[in-house]
C-alpha cells in the first residue's frame, strides 16, 4: 500500500510546473515540454578516509612549513608514492654482527638485533599499504610535514582544520606516534577530543582511533586508551586493540646498515662496512634474508578503514565491519582471553568500548568488535548505526538542496516527500531498514500543522522530519539447547 501511495505522490508531483505563465500575442500552435522527473537523491560516499601524519615529501604543499594546507585525494598506493614518497628509513634499529671462527672447518654465525622501540613512529607509508591491502580505494592524505619534523598537537590540528574543509571525507585516521608519548599517555588526548568535536559539528564522519600502546599488559593498555578520550561526542569515534604483526618489511637504507665483523679475536674484513659495500659478496644475501624476516608491527586503524571501505562496497554501510579477516597480518601483537575482552568491550562506568582484533584457528585474524566509544548508549552503540545515519543525513541533505529558495508551499512539500520516500524505499529493499513493509521501516513528515507552524513559514523554515528503523548488529547470538526426556 505504501508503494502505491508513493507512486501516487510521484504522479501528482509530475503535474506540478514551477514557472510563470507565458504570454502569447500571436495566434498559432505552441509546444511546451514539461519535465516529468523528480530530483534524485544520490547516495553519499561512506568510506573516504583522511589520513593525517608525516610523509617523505609533499608535492602538493603550498607553504613554507611543508604542511599540506589542502589534503590531496589519491586512489592507489602508486599515487601515494608519486606525491608523498617512500617510508621513513628504519636502518638505525638494526644491528648486524658476524662472528667467523677459523678452525679446521670454517664456521660463521650471523646475528641480527632489532630494537623495535627505536622505530621512528612515522607510519603513514605502512598505513596506506594496509589500507589498500584490505580493500580501501580512494582517500585523502593530509601531510603534517616530512620525516625531519615531529608530530604534535599543533601540526595535527592544522591538518584537522584542513580536513574539515573536505566535505567528501567520512573517516579520520591519525597514523603517527605523538612526540609527547609517555608510559602513561599516548599524547593524543587533545587531538582525539578535537577530532570528535569536528565529527559532531559536521555530522558526516567518524574517527577511528589507534591504540597507541603496544605492550603485553592489556589491562594497563586499557586504562591508557580510555584516558586518551574525554566523555564527549563518543558516538562519533571507535577504537581498536591490539597492534598487528604485519607481513610488511621495514624500509631501510643499505648504505647506513653497518656490520660488526669478528674473525677469531680480531676485526674481520667486513668490519665497519655497510650493507651496500658488500653487495657483491655472499654475505650480502645472507644479511638481506635476515632483514626480510623482520616485519613491522603497526597500529590497527588504517587496516580497519580498509575493511570498512570493502564492507561498504560489498554489503553496505549498514553492515558491521566485523567478523572479517584482515589481510597482510600474521597475528595480533597481544592475545586476549574472553574475560579480558569483556573488560574492553563493556565499560560499565563511562562506556568507551574498545573493539578487539583476534586470531581464530582455521579462520585467521578477525575484527571481533563493532562498537563505538559510546558503548553504554543504546541508540549509538554500534558503528554501522552511526555511519548509516551519517550516510542518510548527508545524502538527503544534498538531495533536497535544490529546494532552497523554492516556494514554501504544498507543491514543494509533496515533491520533497516523494524524493525522500523513493530513496528510503530503495534502502529498505537493500536490507538497510527493518520491517516487512516500508511503513514499518521509516516515516516522513512535512507540512503546515505537521512539522511547521505559520511562524516557521514566515521565518523561512521548511522542516522535514524523518524517522528510521535501521537494522542493528547481532553482537550476541544465544543458542538455547534443551534436553528433552523420552
Amino acid at each position: 500500500m505504501a508503494l502505491d501511495c508513493c507512486s501516487n505522490i510521484c504522479n501528482q508531483s509530475q503535474k506540478i510546473i514551477f514557472k510563470m505563465p507565458k504570454l502569447y500575442n500571436t495566434p498559432g500552435v505552441y509546444v511546451e515540454e514539461i519535465s516529468a522527473t523528480l530530483p534524485v537523491i544520490h547516495p553519499a560516499e561512506t568510506a573516504i578516509p583522511a589520513f593525517i601524519g608525516r610523509t617523505e615529501f609533499n608535492n602538493h604543499q603550498d607553504n613554507a612549513n611543508n604542511i599540506a594546507t589542502k589534503p590531496l585525494k589519491i586512489s592507489s598506493f602508486t599515487d601515494y608514492e608519486r606525491y608523498f614518497g617512500n617510508a621513513s628509513s628504519e636502518h638505525f634499529i638494526f644491528s648486524v654482527s658476524i662472528v667467523d671462527t677459523q678452525t679446521e672447518t670454517f664456521n660463521r654465525q650471523l646475528e641480527l638485533d632489532v630494537d623495535e622501540k627505536s622505530v621512528s613512529g612515522a607510519y603513514m607509508y605502512y598505513a596506506l599499504k594496509m589500507f589498500f591491502g584490505n580493500g580501501g580505494n580512494s582517500c585523502y592524505i593530509a601531510s603534517s610535514g616530512d620525516y625531519s619534523s615531529s608530530f604534535d598537537d599543533s601540526c595535527g590540528q592544522a591538518c584537522l582544520d584542513s580536513v574539515a574543509q573536505i566535505d567528501e571525507v567520512t573517516v579520520i585516521v591519525f597514523t603517527d606516534k605523538h612526540i609527547n608519548k609517555s608510559e602513561t599517555s599516548s599524547g593524543y588526548k587533545y587531538l582525539n577530543d578535537f577530532a570528535l568535536s569536528q565529527c559532531y559539528r559536521l555530522k558526516n564522519r567518524i574517527t577511528i582511533f589507534n591504540s597507541w600502546v603496544n605492550s603485553t599488559k592489556p589491562m594497563i593498555d586499557l586504562e591508557i586508551m580510555r584516558n586518551d578520550v574525554s566523555s564527549e561526542n563518543l558516538k562519533y569515534g571507535c577504537m581498536y586493540y591490539p597492534w598487528l604483526q604485519s607481513t610488511l618489511k621495514y624500509e631501510y637504507d643499505e648504505h647506513k646498515i653497518y656490520i660488526k665483523h669478528l674473525l677469531n679475536d680480531d676485526s674481520g674484513a667486513f668490519d665497519g662496512k655497510s650493507l651496500a659495500d658488500v653487495k657483491d659478496s655472499e654475505l650480502y644475501n645472507l644479511i638481506k634474508d635476515e632483514l626480510n624476516k623482520c616485519t613491522i608491527d603497526l597500529p590497527p586503524a588504517a587496516t580497519i578503514a580498509g575493511v570498512m571501505a570493502k564492507m561498504d562496497r560489498d554489503r553496505g554501510v549498514w553492515k558491521a565491519p566485523a567478523n572479517v579477516a584482515v589481510n597482510q597480518v600474521k597475528l595480533p601483537c597481544v592475545t586476549l582471553t574472553n574475560n579480558e575482552q569483556d573488560l574492553f568491550n563493556i565499560d560499565v562506568d563511562a562506556g568507551k568500548s574498545i573493539n578487539i582484533i583476534k586470531f581464530f584457528a582455521g579462520k585467521g585474524t578477525l575484527v571481533w568488535g563493532a562498537r563505538t566509544l559510546a558503548g553504554n548508549d543504546n541508540e549509538w552503540r554500534y558503528i554501522p548505526v552511526r555511519r548509516f545515519f551519517n550516510f542518510v543525513e548527508e545524502s538527503i541533505k544534498k538531495g533536497i538542496e535544490p529546494f532552497v529558495f523554492e516556494p514554501n508551499d504544498a507543491n514543494s512539500w509533496v515533491r520533497i516527500k516523494a524524493i525522500c520516500e523513493n530513496f528510503l524505499i530503495q534502502l529498505w529493499r537493500n536490507g538497510a531498514l527493518q520491517g516487512i513493509k516500508p511503513e514499518h521501516a521509516f516515516y516522513i513528515k512535512i507540512g503546515l500543522g505537521e512539522t511547521m507552524t505559520a511562524r516557521d513559514i514566515l521565518e523561512g523554515k521548511m522542516i522535514v522530519e524523518i524517522g528510521l528503523a535501521p537494522v542493528r548488529t547481532a553482537e550476541f547470538i544465544v543458542m538455547r539447547v534443551e534436553l528433552k526426556m523420552n
